[in-house]
C-alpha cells in the first residue's frame, strides 16, 4: 500500500499528438525484432493529447512505447489526458500479470501529477486487457476516481466512446494470422547465431544434411508455429511443437534410407531416430517459449506444462544427439 500523503502533486505536464513520426515507426520496427527489448519505453506521467480541457477523457496506459502509440493513434482527432504508467516498459496485458500496471501504480501516479487538479471529473479509461492486475474498487476508494475498461485494442475507442458500451467484439480476445506473423521476427531474431553455430558444428560432424535438419527444426518452432498454432492438434505447447517437429524433420529421417541403401539395418534406423528424437525437441522447446506471446495460456498453466515436458525434452534431444554421433562415428 502506497502512503499517498508522502506523494506530492507534480504540475508537469507532457505533450503529445496522435501523429506518429518517422522515429516512432522506427522504434517500432526496432521493438518488433527485439533489438534493445527494455528500452522501448517513455517517461512515466501525465500527456496532453491535442488540446484538452479539464472536462477532457483520462486514458490509462503503459510507458511501453507500442502501448502508448497504439492508444494516441487510436485517438486522432480527439482531445484528451493520457496517464502513463511505470509498467517498466512492458505492454499493458504482460505488466498486468506481474503486477506493474496495478492499482498501486495506478494510485501512485494519479496522485504524483496532480491529475486531480487537471480534471473536474472523476473517471479513468482503462485497456480491458490491463483488468488482471487492477482492483477498480481500491483505486475508487484512495483516489475517487471510477475505473472504467474500455476494448482490447486501441483501435475500437473511437467506436467505444460513442457509447462507452462495448459490444460482445470489442471485449474478445483475438489473436489472429496477423497478429502471430508479427511476433515472428522477435521469436526469430533471438536464434539465429545460436542456430548457425550449431548448423556449422553439424555440417562437420553429421553433413549438409544434419545441419539443414537443425535449421529446419528452428524454423518450424520460430517460424511455422506461430502460423499454425489454431490448427496443431492437442492442447498444449510442447505436444503441438513435437507433432510439428517430427513433420518438419521426417523427410531428414527417411533420406537416410535414400541416400545410405549400403548401410547396416541397424545404422539406417539409428541414424534416423537421432533425426526424430533430437530435432522435435528443439521445435517443442522453442514453442513452448512462444507461450508468453499468446492470448492461449495462463502463468499456471505454463508452469504446470514446463514441469511436465522440459525433462522429456532433454531426454528425448540427449538420446537423439547421441544415437547421431554413435552413427558417426560408428561405421
Amino acid at each position: 500500500m502506497i502512503d499517498i500523503s508522502s506523494v506530492t502533486a507534480a504540475p508537469e505536464m507532457f505533450l503529445t499528438t496522435s501523429r506518429l513520426a518517422a522515429s516512432d515507426r522506427w522504434d517500432h520496427f526496432l521493438a518488433r525484432i527485439g533489438y534493445k527489448r527494455s528500452e522501448h519505453r517513455l517517461e512515466p506521467g501525465l500527456y496532453a493529447l491535442g488540446k484538452p480541457t479539464p472536462d477532457s477523457r483520462v486514458f490509462v496506459t503503459a510507458n511501453y512505447t507500442l502501448s502508448f502509440d497504439a492508444l494516441r493513434a487510436a485517438l486522432d482527432g480527439m482531445d484528451g489526458y493520457i496517464l502513463v504508467l511505470d509498467t517498466q516498459g512492458i505492454n499493458v496485458w504482460c505488466a498486468a500479470g506481474k503486477g506493474t500496471f496495478g492499482t498501486d501504480e495506478i494510485v501512485h501516479r494519479v496522485f504524483a501529477t496532480g491529475l486531480k487538479k487537471a480534471v473536474n471529473h472523476r473517471k479513468l479509461i482503462l485497456p480491458q486487457l490491463g483488468a488482471p492486475g487492477v482492483a477498480a474498487h481500491e483505486v475508487k476508494k484512495r483516489t475517487g476516481f471510477k475505473v472504467e475498461y474500455g476494448p482490447v485494442r486501441a483501435a475500437e475507442l473511437p467506436e467505444y466512446l460513442k457509447t462507452h458500451k462495448a459490444t460482445p467484439e470489442m471485449r474478445r480476445v483475438q489473436f489472429t494470422l496477423r497478429d502471430r506473423a508479427t511476433l515472428i521476427p522477435v521469436e526469430f531474431v533471438h536464434v539465429i547465431l545460436p542456430t548457425l553455430i550449431v548448423a556449422i558444428i553439424l555440417y562437420f560432424l553429421g553433413g549438409i544434411v544434419s545441419s539443414l535438419a537443425a535449421v529446419t527444426a528452428v524454423l518450424a518452432g520460430t517460424v511455422l508455429f506461430p502460423i499454425l498454432l489454431p490448427w496443431l492438434p492437442t492442447n498444449n505447447f510442447s505436444t503441438k511443437g513435437f507433432i510439428l517437429g517430427g513433420l518438419a524433420v521426417l523427410p531428414f529421417a527417411l533420406s537416410v534410407f535414400i541416400r545410405h541403401p549400403d548401410w547396416n539395418w541397424y545404422r539406417q534406423i539409428g541414424q534416423a531416430l537421432g533425426f526424430l528424437l533430437a530435432m522435435p525437441a528443439v521445435t517443442a522447446f522453442l514453442t513452448l517459449n512462444f507461450t508468453g506471446s499468446t492470448t492461449f495460456t495462463s502463468r499456471t498453466g505454463v508452469r504446470r506444462e514446463m514441469f511436465a515436458y522440459i525433462p522429456a525434452m532433454a531426454w528425448t534431444f540427449a538420446a537423439g544427439i547421441v544415437l547421431n554421433l554413435v552413427f558417426v562415428f560408428v561405421r
